[in-house]
């Protein structure tokens, strides 16, 4: 007989989320982990990212509003301060979430889970075993293979620094490095975000991305595309960092240089070959089910998983309590990926659901494209902001929304409302028939429409 009837491989939300579900229905549960539990969202991501964004928030909204009636004076982020406003909330978290799994029945284990076999475990050498298994063990930054990549810190230590430095350099042009620089900028510090694309946040609209672009620059945030590092060394004042710029060299210097170029699935310590899983680029090969395709004694779910979900969070949750309920009740249930909304916490922030209008083209929709320039409009001329657009795509045959983007303020929470739009496949008709309350941004969406 097995120790357990499930072993769970990561204490991050899809792990947490299944090993509850599964403990609370009466199976013997263990989850296991080598950090601190509450995965990267709770501790080093989402949640304390936001948290610092809020400092940069009030600042940017102070010199928004320098001639109209506000002096922006001496304000300015303490960043030891704001950090300790964050350990605030991060500090408690792990206790917080083994309280919660152990009133669910589940063991929690701390240690490097390692599979002996496709059915059994170690954990730092002690012998386990389970019936069935979930991998949900996160992501890490992707490796990067440049002379002095060693020096670069990556996100999580950037949510650790007790001090900003005065230069930063970040790599790569996603989430990481565009979110930190706004949160870095804000707080006094000179900001470079190097791509080595031609368009950075490649998954967003590009005529919004154009404009989130030089609201940055801007705001002092210096972005350079089709530039590449080609070697980064130790200075006497900091780092030396030698780019690549269309084959022209350049030189800078820097006090911190952040790895913001990508994720990989953190799989490696895992033995997975021993286990008979087959595991790709983008994680272990699933069934639509999210069971592996090669051992049925493992599931994975988040950025373990090769699912066509994004690796969000929620998609993360939804995702580890699908793989729970059809291992609780032997079902091949799919997530429904449908409606999911992505948002870069820059400010303002750019928010996306659903298709982007090339997809949306060569997928033969016949597309009624909705655009509308929302700098002066009311919302937005309330709080000063001058950069904000939307733009919704519509399928002329059904009047249903089939993506939906928008740069602004507040637009991360108004694009919900598409989301839901797109989820249960109501009309523009019916979305603007709701009397949202105003002056609301909410109240926005019936003229985006």
């Amino acid at each position: 007989m097995s120790d357990y009837d499930l072993i769970v491989i990561g204490a991050g939300m899809a792990g947490v989320n299944a090993a509850n579900k599964c403990g609370a229905a009466g199976w013997r549960v263990a989850i296991v982990d080598e950090l601190p539990y509450g995965g990267t969202c709770a501790l080093r991501g989402c949640d304390p990212k936001k948290i610092l964004r809020r400092g940069a928030e009030i600042i940017d909204a102070v010199r928004l509003f320098d001639g109209k009636g506000i002096d922006p004076g001496d304000v300015a982020i303490n960043w030891s301060d704001l950090m300790a406003h964050k350990r605030g909330f991060t500090d408690p978290v792990p206790d917080n979430m083994e309280r919660g799994l152990a009133g669910n029945g589940v063991d929690t284990v701390h240690g490097t889970a390692t599979f002996t076999s496709p059915t059994t475990l170690a954990v730092d050498g002690k012998a386990t075993s389970a019936d069935r298994y979930l991998i949900a063990a996160g992501a890490r930054p992707r490796p990067l293979d440049f002379p002095g990549s060693e020096y670069l810190v990556d996100s999580t230590d950037f949510l650790e620094l007790e001090t900003l430095p005065s230069r930063i350099l970040f790599v790569g042009g996603g989430f990481v490095s565009f979110e930190f620089a706004h949160i870095a900028a804000r707080a006094g510090a000179t900001v470079t975000v190097v791509d080595r694309g031609g368009r950075p946040l490649k998954g967003f609209d590009p005529d919004l991305v154009d404009q989130l672009v030089d609201r940055s620059q801007h705001t002092g945030i210096d972005v350079r595309t089709h530039t590449a590092i080609s070697s980064v060394r130790k200075s006497s004042s900091g780092y030396g960092v030698t780019l690549d710029r269309d084959g022209t060299e350049e030189h800078l210097e820097v006090d911190l240089v952040v790895h913001g170029a990508g994720r990989v699935p953190a799989l490696e310590r895992l033995d997975l070959d021993t286990a008979n899983v087959d595991v790709g680029p983008r994680g272990i090969a699933v069934e639509p089910h999210l069971q592996s395709t090669s051992n049925p004694a493992v599931w994975a779910a988040g950025d373990s998983a090769d699912t066509p979900g994004m690796p969000l969070t929620p998609v993360a949750v939804f995702e580890g309590k699908v793989a729970a309920s059809n291992m609780l009740d032997d079902e091949t249930t799919a997530p429904d990926y449908d409606g999911v909304v992505t948002v870069v916490y820059t400010i303002p922030e750019l928010a996306r659901v659903g298709m982007l209008e090339d997809d949306a083209r060569r997928a033969g929709i016949d597309l009624d494209v909705r655009r509308s320039d929302t700098s002066d409009w009311f919302s937005n001329y309330r709080v000063g902001e001058s950069t904000a657009a939307a733009k919704i795509l519509i399928d002329r045959d059904n009047d249903t929304i089939v993506g939906a983007h928008m740069l602004g303020p507040e637009y991360g929470e108004l694009i919900n409302f598409c989301a839901l739009a797109i989820k249960l496949g109501l009309t523009t008709r019916q979305l603007k028939s709701m009397t949202a309350s105003y002056p609301s941004v909410t109240s926005d969406l019936g003229s985006m429409l």
